[in-house]
């Protein structure tokens, strides 16, 4: 496995939001995020990782690890559905985030590594666990072949397993009945130049086969994600008319184009931007499902308000 490092993005007080920046800024924390596809493996490599760059704790589908251990929060892989899953990893629940945003403070790091399907998903999850957005993002296709990342999806897509890096006693202990296997994993260091002997380490990772998995995966029809789509809008403002919608999807999320009539006299400065907003915290609330981008265009003003029903 090669590693190389990815780009950093300077993190300074100028780029800070929040308080809770400032303070993880005066800590000296660095956050690596792991991006790639679901499925690519990401799990399976994130110790690897850790060790390459010495982090500490690992963020993986809604549980907060460190070493060999879960130190908070409950695994998106318990779920009975793929919707109920990425509600989990995304941190959706207050209580759920709220108790891991705890552990992380009552933690010692200076590293963490989070792992999710897009820039989007790992900003999201650093956003509600009150941490700095990642200054390192690596990609899955940065540390595995292309060879390796088709295996680790024919494993997920036929076989429906998926990876805790964590050992087989500790998933063992927590979650039972989703257990399937254990697989070793042993990290060859480079030699010492100067000739000293360097031990190998052996990591322990568990194979799981999560409920909705075994039934392959829930996604939401393109018709039902339209109508979601019309009630958000009509509930935003029933005079905006929805004249063409186009979906398109892929394994990082759902893309929207909207074609709308709107009525004259409308402010369009700003509410378009809300409109976005709106469609997306409520599809994504309400389904778990990921809305990378809805784009808007206005195609013309109409002299009477009229809506899509």
């Amino acid at each position: 496995m090669c590693l190389r490092w990815c780009r950093a993005k300077p993190y300074t007080v100028a780029r800070m939001k929040s308080f809770s920046d400032l303070y993880w800024f005066f800590k000296g924390v660095q956050v690596f995020a792991l991006v790639g596809e679901s499925g690519t493996g990401k799990s399976f490599r994130a110790k690897l990782l850790a060790q390459k760059y010495g982090i500490e704790l690992i963020i993986d589908d809604g549980l907060l690890i460190r070493d060999d251990k879960i130190l908070a929060g409950h695994s998106a892989k318990r779920e009975q559905t793929f919707l109920a899953a990425v509600r989990v990893a995304l941190f959706d629940d207050k209580t759920h985030r709220d108790l891991v945003a705890k552990a992380l403070q009552s933690q010692s790091f200076k590293k963490i590594l989070i792992l999710g399907t897009s820039e989007k998903m790992v900003n999201r999850i650093a956003t509600r666990l009150q941490l700095p957005p990642p200054q390192r993002i690596i990609k899955i296709e940065e540390i595995a072949t292309q060879e390796e990342i088709e295996h680790a999806i024919r494993s997920r897509r036929v076989e429906g397993k998926h990876v805790i890096p964590v050992p087989s006693i500790e998933v063992q202990r927590n979650y039972p009945q989703i257990f399937y296997d254990r697989v070793r994993v042993l990290l060859k260091r480079k030699s010492n130049p100067l000739g000293a002997k360097q031990h190998s380490k052996v990591f322990e990772k568990s194979v799981v086969r999560p409920e909705f998995s075994k039934g392959g995966r829930v996604t939401i029809s393109e018709a039902a994600l339209s109508q979601m789509v019309i009630h958000c809008v009509h509930e935003f403002d029933s005079d905006i008319r929805i004249k063409k919608l186009t979906i398109k999807s892929d394994s990082q999320g759902y893309r929207l184009v909207i074609i709308i009539d709107v009525p004259f006299g409308t402010q369009l400065t700003g509410k378009i931007h809300k409109m976005q907003a709106y469609v997306i915290e409520n599809i994504e609330r309400f389904t778990g499902i990921l809305i990378e981008d809805v784009h808007i265009i206005i195609d013309k003003i109409t002299k009477t308000p009229g809506g899509m029903r």
